[in-house]
C-alpha cells in the first residue's frame, strides 16, 4: 500500500487539493520522507518474507544467520529515521530469541549444518560448542551402544592339548623389530579424541552451496563423520526441533510508532 501511495503521489496530491473538504489531506514532504522510508525498510524484508514462504521446509539452523544477517543491514541505513526503524525491528527478533536455552539450540543447529557451520557463532563460543559438540555425539553414542543388543562373543582358538608340541616360532626378520616399533608407539584415539578428530575433520571440509539441502549432504557424509551424524540427526530431525519461521517474522510492526502526522493525514 505505501508503494502504491509513492507511486501515485501526484495524482493523489491533485484529486485531494480540488476539494476543500480533503485538501488538508493532501501528504507533506515529512509524509513523504517517512513513507519513503518506511517503505525503504519494509521492501526488502517484504521480499525475504516471500521467499521463505516458498521454500518447502526451513531448518532450525536458518535462524542465527538471519539474525546475523539482519544485525548487519544496520550498518546500510542512510538515514536516522530507517535506522530507528530497523533498529526496533532486530531488537524485536533479537529479544525474541535471547533465552538462553533457545540460544544454545540455535547455535548447535546453526553448528551441524554443513552450510553455516560456525560462520554466524560468536568467535568467543566456538570452542565451548565444540566442547559441548562432542559431549552431546559421547552422549548419543552411549546411548545408541545401550540400546543394541549384546555381541555374541567371538570363538577363540582352543590351546593345544598338553600332549601337542608347540609350534616352533619363525625366526625374526629385519622387517619384525620395525613393526614391533609402531606399534609400541602408535596408540588408538580414545573415543573422545576419534570424536574430537572427526569434528576437526567436518570444520575443515569444503564449503558447500547455500542452497544445498543439509539433510541430503549428511546422508550423503554419514559414512564420513559417522559420530556427527548422530548428533546432525538430532537436531535437524528430532520432533522437538520442529520449528517455524514465519511467525516469528511476521510484520505485526508494520505500523508501530510512526509520527503522527501520518494517521493526521490519512495515508494508512
Amino acid at each position: 500500500m505505501i508503494e502504491r501511495v509513492l507511486e501515485q503521489e501526484g495524482a493523489l496530491a491533485k484529486v485531494l487539493s480540488n476539494d476543500k473538504k480533503t485538501r488538508h489531506l493532501v501528504p507533506t514532504w515529512q509524509d513523504l520522507e517517512v513513507l519513503e522510508a518506511v517503505q525503504k525498510v519494509l521492501k526488502p524484508l517484504q521480499d525475504f518474507t516471500d521467499a521463505l514462504s516458498g521454500e518447502e521446509y526451513v531448518t532450525l539452523s536458518y535462524v542465527k544467520p538471519v539474525l546475523h544477517l539482519f544485525n548487519d543491514s544496520l550498518l546500510a541505513c542512510d538515514s536516522e529515521l530507517c535506522k530507528s526503524i530497523k533498529t526496533s525491528i532486530v531488537e524485536y527478533l533479537n529479544r525474541k530469541y535471547s533465552d538462553p536455552a533457545t540460544t544454545d539450540l540455535l547455535e548447535m543447529a546453526s553448528f551441524v549444518d554443513p552450510r553455516f557451520r560456525a560462520t554466524y557463532i560468536p568467535s568467543e563460543k566456538v570452542d565451548a560448542l565444540k566442547h559441548r559438540a562432542v559431549l552431546e555425539v559421547e552422549t548419543l553414542l552411549a546411548d545408541q551402544s545401550s540400546c543394541q543388543p549384546p555381541y555374541q562373543r567371538v570363538p577363540t582358538v582352543p590351546e593345544p592339548a598338553d600332549g601337542e608340541a608347540a609350534v616352533a616360532p619363525n625366526a625374526k626378520t629385519l622387517a619384525s623389530f620395525f613393526k614391533q616399533r609402531t606399534a609400541t608407539t602408535t596408540a588408538p584415539p580414545t573415543k573422545r579424541e576419534a570424536i574430537e578428530n572427526e569434528l576437526s575433520s567436518y570444520l575443515q571440509s569444503a564449503s558447500v552451496e547455500s542452497d544445498t539441502d543439509p539433510l541430503k549432504w549428511w546422508k550423503d557424509h554419514e559414512v564420513v563423520f559417522p559420530a556427527l551424524s548422530h548428533l546432525a540427526k538430532k537436531v535437524s530431525l528430532g520432533t522437538s526441533y520442529q520449528f517455524t519461521l514465519r511467525k516469528g517474522f511476521q510484520l505485526q510492526w508494520q505500523y508501530r510508532d510512526l509520527p503522527q502526522s501520518i494517521s493526521e493525514a490519512g495515508c494508512r
